[in-house]
């Protein structure tokens, strides 16, 4: 293991411990806004490594850097039943009597004068606002770090300008036998038509080509069979006719899809370094969040193959879930590649972008423990009271969701369980970029 591997898990494992220090900011700030009590915001798990009390609140960092919380009072709210007056019964059943420990637990940081400063007493619409500000946070810091990357660095466009034109065309089997052009071989379409490097293409059967994808997509769409090209060469436009032939090349809108008997007229582009703009910013974003989303509703289905990997030696799916070992694992060989370093910086803010983004969606996931459950919660409250105001009823209660712990240790003990798992696989079958 090279010094250059571990520097790059250490800068990743960094990255990721400040996107998480921002998500419980993102809890903090708004919940002390509110009046919430906040007595303690801490990065990570297990014992605490350093911490310093301000005021009321607690801020450190735990050795086990596998998440972080913010600690409010009065999370779960007493039962509507509790008189103060009298000796609590205790339920002897085991479902019963976890919630109402858990209950309990809650109520102990509340002291006198507190009692307007607990979560649960606070209105719907500002219980999902601190609920919903760490994954807005990831969110944020997702699009900003996307755009360093888009609107700083740059990225690689495809240009209408041909960057090289093969002789002749060859199947996958005779390139592997012999990659260089015979006599016996047939010319390319585009060679045959006397394309040359250097030439922009700028129709394709009489359709304008403004971009890469739109030469492609012409071209592709035409099929089998002769079509004009207009050119420009060294400052001169001119139109060729090229016979296209017919080929079954992967699909640009669905990967892994072959579409049969494409048009092939055998170019390749000139790749450019361009910084975009901010509404490119905005539709990678979306981009990537619709198939994120998309990643994370055949969640189970992926992690079915994380198991074939760590249990089967299947190869991992590059695109599939990996943890926090994985994911250090990744930056190491970043940093160990010999891409320059320029190329290094960009490849890290992507993927930390990407993580962000990922933790974003996840938490959102109405269950509990997740933020998603609790902002259902706020929101399930909203509609009920909303309800009652509407039909002229008592206002309601405020949602009990210590109800749902059951269900929550329930998710809880699934999710320690996924996360082992992809600990596992990382050790011994790692998601690898190099192959």
């Amino acid at each position: 293991m090279s010094l250059l591997f571990v520097i790059g898990i250490v800068v990743f494992l960094f990255g990721l411990m400040a996107s998480i220090a921002l998500h419980e900011i993102g809890h903090l700030l708004p919940a002390k806004f509110f009046g919430v009590k906040v007595t303690q915001y801490m990065v990570g798990f297990g014992p605490t490594m350093w911490s310093r009390r301000r005021g009321e609140t607690e801020y450190g960092v735990k050795w086990i850097p596998l998440g972080g919380y913010i600690r409010m009072i009065g999370m779960l709210p007493p039962r509507a039943t509790d008189d103060p007056g009298k000796v609590r019964s205790v339920s002897t059943g085991p479902w019963q009597a976890l919630i109402e420990n858990a209950r309990d637990v809650a109520l102990e940081e509340v002291q006198p004068g507190d009692e307007n400063r607990v979560f649960y007493r606070k209105p719907w619409w500002q219980k999902v606002i601190v609920m919903a500000g760490g994954p807005a946070m990831n969110f944020v810091l997702a699009f900003v770090l996307f755009a360093v990357v888009l609107m700083g660095f740059g990225v690689a466009v495809q240009k209408t300008q041909v960057a090289s034109v093969p002789a002749c065309v060859k199947t996958a089997a005779e390139y592997a036998e012999n990659p260089d052009c015979t006599a016996a071989d047939r010319p390319s379409p585009a060679a045959a038509a006397g394309l040359k490097p250097g030439d922009v293409i700028l129709s394709v059967g009489g359709r304008p080509t403004a971009s890469w994808d739109a030469a492609t997509r012409a071209i592709r769409g035409h099929g089998a069979g002769p079509v004009e090209v207009g050119i420009q060469r060294a400052g001169r436009q001119m139109t060729l006719t090229a016979t296209l032939i017919a080929q079954d090349r992967e699909s640009l809108d669905q990967p892994g899809k072959i579409d049969k008997g494409v048009g092939y007229l055998g170019v390749s582009p000139t790749t450019v370094i361009e910084q975009q703009g901010f509404g490119a910013v905005t539709t990678h974003m979306w981009d990537l969040t619709s198939a994120t989303a998309g990643a994370l509703l055949r969640f189970p289905e992926k992690m079915v193959g994380v198991w074939n990997a760590a249990f089967s030696g299947e190869e991992r799916d590059k695109n599939g879930p990996i943890g926090v070992i994985g994911a250090g694992r990744i930056g190491g060989e970043i940093a160990a590649s010999a891409v320059p370093l320029e190329n290094k910086i960009v490849i890290f803010i992507n993927l930390l972008a990407g993580f962000n983004l990922a933790i974003g969606l996840f938490n959102l996931i109405p269950l509990l423990p997740l933020d998603g459950g609790h902002i259902a919660g706020g929101l399930w409250e909203g509609l009920k009271r909303a309800f009652a105001r509407v039909t002229r009823r008592p206002t309601p209660g405020h949602v009990d969701i210590a109800k749902a712990l059951p269900l929550t240790y329930a998710i809880a003990f699934v999710m320690v369980i996924m996360a082992g798992l992809l600990m596992y696989a990382d050790l011994v079958n790692p998601v690898r970029l190099s192959g």
